[in-house]
């Protein structure tokens, strides 16, 4: 007994050093820092794709270039950061860390090279030279994205809706107004200085936070869509600043220093997240510990030593079991492995089911999909990738085009967390099916399309906001349904070939109409002022005309697109009347 007493004490004392140390290392190891984490990363690593409009100018004056050159590095810009089938199959085999590495060394590789190009440190490359660095900076968030989204939403696969609410809202939409922050109070206006910038500063946070990124296989606690809730509270609060900043700013006009005032209150916004981060780990914590205590008690242990005595004692009096038939199928399975493989991609499972990756991409619901982004995203991608120069064309000067990027990337990011927060309260409630919403977004686009083309007075402040917030809304509303209908088994994949009918929309409506049809008024100005182009020299267009018909024939293509995205709504409309969650929770 005396040595069964000095058993039951020694572990409380162990216990409590046990539990100092465990506190830390359920903060580091826990699922909530991996969220802030993957906040960072996405924030980070839109940096520069998400700029492009602002330092755009600077490419295009200090390489020469004429507005279809530079909407052709756009388009490389859109086809890096958003072709990431190779990511999300390298993810499909690797752990996280491995794809966000890949990013972090693609991001530092490209970007640099084109500030050196920009700066005049090498000389000037070819215009493929230049395709080539954007495409493999850009790239690098499409592995950065893989890495950090979709490990979040394989953790916390019931509230998906949120996830991708909050991780988009904070990547592209957040981080054009926060890094134009960061830019103005640490760079002035060099926009050479900015493509530096964000060269280091994604690859440094994704390295530094390579251990918190991992899949966890952690059971669902109550209250983790409350915590998703504050998380939303806190950007709604950083959302808001920005605002109020950008119309100080815009009022009164900030010196650097000034401008670094503000910046000290968006990262400590920013950084907000880490106080709830610990609260919550610390309640699990202590959840966790009061359940090692309580069945850990010396009680307990020797009735289970009793117990395992007891049944080592009938075991030993038992016969010993026989061995168990040799049955037949495994030669049944080979026979089914023999069949065509081609015969199952035509005979995907039922909605909801884990489709192979072949299923998915050969499903008219992934086709439909597929072409309705191309024509809901390419459009407002469009508009954002021409920001600086539909601004100059209509006579804006050049702090307006920052306060454009700043309304956009709020509005955009209000889109994404509207669109992922709310289709989640809509479907639970009242089985409101994603995809109607995705069309109702798209309906809503072609009004900021047609704002756009015939510059009605003193709306382009409206139609940037209507432009931003349904660029936004599309990304959490495509990833959910993917992952809804398509199921996750095989979602870093399928998740990455969504992406891509984003730069294929670009291409068509950025480079082949807006470009196209920019030029052509170029040159038919500079014909009527008697001038002509010479080589290299850049290619300016002034006015409203400069847009007019490329905003047009783009309304006509998204309405096209919400009309094909009704069509997806009407195939899929009893499959969100069922519980789509309901596996997740068996």
């Amino acid at each position: 007994m005396e040595e069964m007493a000095v058993a039951g004490t020694v572990p409380s004392t162990d216990s409590n050093r046990t539990g100092m140390k465990s506190l830390a290392v359920q903060i580091l190891t826990g699922r909530w820092l991996m969220v802030f984490a993957a906040i960072l990363v996405m924030f980070a690593a839109a940096s520069a794709t998400s700029m492009f409009g602002l330092y755009s100018n600077a490419l295009k004056s200090s390489l020469g270039y004429d507005q279809t050159t530079l909407n052709l590095l756009g388009f490389f810009k859109d086809l890096g950061a958003n072709v990431g089938v190779i990511s999300g199959l390298i993810n499909e085999v690797t752990p996280p860390w491995v794809v966000l590495s890949m990013g972090a060394a693609m991001n530092l590789f490209g970007y640099l090279m084109i500030w050196l190009a920009v700066s005049g440190k090498i000389a000037k490359p070819h215009v493929w030279q230049m395709c080539l660095y954007i495409c493999i900076g850009s790239n690098s968030q499409a592995f950065a994205t893989t890495g950090a989204l979709v490990t979040c939403v394989k953790n916390f696969p019931e509230n998906r809706g949120a996830v991708l609410g909050i991780l988009k809202g904070y990547q592209g939409a957040l981080t054009g107004a926060i890094i134009t922050q960061m830019y103005h109070a640490f760079y002035g206006d060099d926009a050479v200085a900015l493509i530096l910038f964000v060269a280091w500063l994604p690859a440094a946070i994704s390295l530094g936070f390579l251990p918190a990124i991992r899949i966890m296989k952690v059971g669902q606690r109550r209250n983790e869509l409350k915590v998703f809730y504050n998380f939303l509270y806190i950007s709604l609060g950083l959302a808001g600043f920005l605002m109020i900043i950008i119309i100080v700013q815009k009022k009164f006009g900030f010196t650097q220093s000034q401008y670094g005032g503000s910046l000290a209150g968006v990262l400590f916004l920013l950084f907000l997240p880490l106080a709830l981060v610990v609260k919550e780990e610390f309640e699990l914590w202590k959840m966790n510990k009061q359940e090692w205590l309580n069945g850990h008690s010396q009680l307990n242990i020797i009735t289970e030593k009793l117990n395992t005595e007891n049944t080592d004692e009938i075991d030993a009096s038992s016969p010993p079991p026989s061995p168990p038939p040799i049955s037949a199928p495994a030669t049944n399975s080979r026979n089914q492995k023999g069949n065509s493989w081609l015969t199952n991609v035509f005979r995907p499972p039922n909605r909801g089911e884990d489709y192979t990756i072949l299923q998915a991409l050969f499903s008219i619901d992934m086709f439909l999909l597929f072409l309705a982004t191309i024509c809901g995203v390419g459009g407002t991608l469009t508009a954002i990738d021409n920001l600086g120069q539909i601004g100059t064309s209509l006579g804006y000067p050049t702090d307006s085009l920052s306060t454009f990027i700043s309304l956009m990337s709020i509005w955009n990011y209000l889109g994404r967390v509207v669109a992922g927060f709310a289709s989640e309260i809509f479907l639970t409630k009242y089985k409101f099916p994603r995809p109607l919403m995705l069309a109702l977004i798209q309906l809503l686009a072609c009004a900021g399309h047609l704002l756009m083309a015939f510059n009605v007075h003193n709306a382009l402040y409206l139609a940037w906001m209507i432009i931003g917030f349904c660029f936004g809304a599309q990304w959490p509303l495509l990833f959910a349904i993917i992952s809804e209908i398509f199921g996750l088994k095989y979602y870093s994949t399928l998740y990455n070939f969504g992406s891509v009918a984003s730069p294929i929309g670009s291409y068509l409506l950025n480079v082949r109409v807006a470009g196209y049809l920019y030029d052509k008024e170029a040159e038919r100005q500079m014909a009527a002022a008697g001038s002509h182009r010479k080589h290299g020299e850049e290619l300016t267009c002034i006015g409203p005309e400069c847009f007019k018909l490329a905003f047009l024939i783009i309304a006509g293509v998204t309405f096209f697109g919400a009309l094909t995205t009704f069509i997806l709504v009407l195939r899929t409309r009893k499959f969100y009347r069922t519980d789509i969650y309901k596996k997740f929770r068996e």
